[in-house]
């Protein structure tokens, strides 16, 4: 899959692009407005990135869990090296320290990660700041055709780029997870 990224400060033009490419078949959780004006998005019924979407979470979150699996297993070398287990205490001190330290990084990486904004933030934040919209949409290649021809209709639409989009599974999960959500 592909992400198309284009920039407008017209909502309602967003609107109705949406509309256009949900009537073609693009899935609704394929495509994505970012503002920083989330309650004039949520009026115009567009799907918007979430809080936690324009936050980094994954990346310092993992680098969290290589360092606490890192001292975790120091922990549990150094002790096994120096003889400490041998003790009347046994393995049990160590282990816990070892677990302790392992979720301890993993809670601090993610906590940084909290405050970081995404790489799609950082990349459109002088025109977010600007008061204007992105809005991508994420195509199969089979979709790039429908994407341009409703594209071409709208000139309030600027072309941005291009970037890596969500991998298909997840595209498939959060499709269903709509679908469960909208049948309760």
């Amino acid at each position: 899959m592909q992400r198309h990224y284009y920039i407008s400060d017209n909502l309602k033009d967003l609107e109705r692009v949406e509309d256009e490419l949900e009537a073609l078949g693009i899935d609704h959780e394929q495509i994505h407005v970012l503002s920083n004006r989330d309650a004039e998005v949520g009026r115009y019924h567009l799907h918007d990135v979430s809080s936690f979407g324009k936050r980094d979470l994954l990346h310092p979150s993992l680098v969290g869990v290589g360092i606490g699996l890192a001292l975790a297993s120091a922990v549990i070398l150094v002790a096994w090296l120096a003889g400490w287990t041998g003790t009347v205490a046994g393995w049990v001190p160590f282990i816990f320290l070892a677990v302790a330290l392992f979720g301890f990084c993993t809670w601090e990486g993610s906590l940084f990660g909290l405050q970081t904004p995404s790489a799609v933030v950082r990349r459109f934040k002088p025109t977010l700041d600007a008061g204007k919209h992105v809005f991508f949409v994420d195509v199969k290649p089979a979709q790039e055709t429908l994407l341009a021809r409703v594209v071409s209709h709208h000139p309030l639409l600027r072309t941005a780029g291009t970037g890596q989009a969500t991998p298909d599974w997840a595209e498939s999960l959060q499709h269903r997870l709509h679908q469960w959500r909208k049948l309760i």
